[in-house]
């Protein structure tokens, strides 16, 4: 067996497993299981429950499965999270007691060059978690300039699209766009000085690029609500979401499960007999200490919504 060093630093570590709120003899999924980080902690609080450890990227999958080779508590899972139902299902689970979804791109594929996420080191560009299907090069190469733009300004929220979109046209005409130095260097070409000097001139389209090409929004309020959708009664959702476009499908998706009553606020007894499906927590971001310790987990939120 090939076993990849599958290395992620988890955000929010200790409060999303006392969010989760294991039970010794629930079941429970890791929607994201990566290197196996919460699954194992889970794990370690179960006695005769199970954890069922999804994940979409094949390195993952060889990681869990060496982890977890004599721990009869897990199941593992390559899939894609968004197939949640079609997942329990084909286990005969039919409700489960806590999922935890830990969204966007791992330690590991970051840091593993040949992955092709990371602007600070030079790779073949690709991006793809799944590693199948149309990868960053396709997209930069392929795509009209009118469809990188939109790519770029709603994923990655860019203001400088069109300049980048336009720069990226003009260098593929002389020659395909390979690696991520390429990239990088064209996107800091198309952007004027001052906006240089706001963190890396890349990061915004490097996001952009990366949540188009894994389908990372796509489907995502259908999967939040199929998750929640999931969960046994006192069931407990938790998601770690790590940009605004992110967090907003997350908020707007748990928002109307917590919603009760509709009637006008004149009715004297409600007639609509709607009542609130989940209990939503205050959300959850990481202290200074942590920030300090992995500067990736700035931007994390964790949102938390248990079933009524």
């Amino acid at each position: 067996m090939v076993f990849f060093a599958f290395h992620h630093t988890p955000v929010l570590f200790s409060e999303t497993i006392d969010a989760i709120g294991v039970k010794p003899d629930g079941i429970y999924v890791d929607c994201t299981a990566g290197g196996g980080g919460h699954s194992a902690a889970i794990c370690e609080k179960l006695t005769t429950g199970k954890l069922i450890a999804i994940d979409r990227d094949p390195e993952a999958i060889e990681t869990l499965r060496t982890r977890f080779a004599d721990n009869n508590k897990v199941i593992i899972v390559h899939n894609n999270f968004f197939n949640i139902y079609s997942i329990l299902n084909g286990l005969g689970i039919g409700a489960v007691d806590g999922i935890l979804a830990d969204l966007g791109v791992s330690s590991h594929q970051l840091d593993d060059a040949s992955r092709g996420f990371s602007f600070h080191k030079n790779a073949p560009l690709d991006m793809r978690m799944s590693k199948d299907g149309t990868s960053a090069k396709d997209v930069v190469n392929l795509l009209p300039e009118q469809e990188l733009r939109r790519i770029i300004y709603e994923y990655g929220e860019e203001r400088f699209a069109p300049s980048i979109a336009a720069a990226i046209v003009r260098a593929r005409n002389e020659k395909p766009v390979e690696t991520t130095f390429e990239l990088s260097d064209i996107i800091s070409s198309a952007m004027p000085a001052a906006a240089k000097r706001d963190g890396h001139p890349a990061r915004r389209t490097f996001q952009a690029l990366r949540i188009y090409v894994n389908g990372e929004l796509d489907g995502l309020t259908n999967a939040v609500t199929d998750m929640f959708g999931c969960l046994k009664p006192g069931g407990r959702l938790c998601v770690i979401s790590f940009h605004s476009l992110e967090d907003r499908m997350v908020k707007q998706a748990l928002a109307p499960l917590a919603k009760g009553c509709t009637c006008p606020k004149n009715f004297p007894v409600c007639v609509c007999g709607n009542k609130p499906k989940a209990k939503l927590f205050k959300p959850v971001t990481p202290g200074e200490d942590e920030i300090r310790e992995n500067p990736r987990s700035r931007s994390a939120r964790l949102r938390v919504a248990e079933k009524l």
